[in-house]
């Protein structure tokens, strides 16, 4: 065999690509985004709403909670190899956050098609309530474009 133990083991390779991404991101260690969970083509992070983070209504800000599910998507996009980077994402707020919850994102690979692919993060609370949906279009800067993916249906 060759290839290293990384290369050999899509979860590890995943894994450390996320973890080695996730040790240079100063936002995520600001806001104190945790890095829970990671596979290819999937990530789940963490964070904890503060008082810093809330709105004029004092609810959780909108701008940290696409920044969580971003993340994620960020995450989960970069499992694959090559840099990929964010070409477009859009967010649905469904209910409020509030200080002092903790909240998930967990994000999916939904397909990957050359150097384009498609993911959806679920913002949760701890209690599995669905706070928002965020769907993110991205693109691989280098490496050899990909076979696509099968499309992943359901949630």
């Amino acid at each position: 065999m060759t290839g290293t133990v990384g290369e050999r083991d899509p979860e590890l390779a995943a894994r450390r690509r996320a973890e080695e991404l996730y040790a240079t991101d100063r936002t995520c260690e600001l806001l104190g985004i945790a890095l829970k969970d990671v596979g290819p083509g999937r990530a789940t992070v963490s964070m904890r709403v503060a008082e810093t983070m809330v709105n004029g209504h004092g609810t959780g800000h909108g701008g940290f909670l696409f920044l969580l599910a971003d993340a994620a998507f960020a995450f989960a996009c970069n499992t694959h190899g090559p840099a990929t980077v964010a070409q477009g994402a859009q967010i649905t707020f469904l209910r409020p956050a509030e200080v002092g919850d903790e909240l998930v994102a967990e994000a999916v690979e939904r397909t990957r098609f050359g150097r384009s692919g498609v993911y959806d993060a679920t913002v949760r609370r701890a209690d599995g309530v669905v706070i928002a949906e965020f769907r993110g279009q991205s693109h691989m800067l280098g490496g050899r474009p990909v076979r696509p993916t099968a499309e992943v249906t359901g949630g």
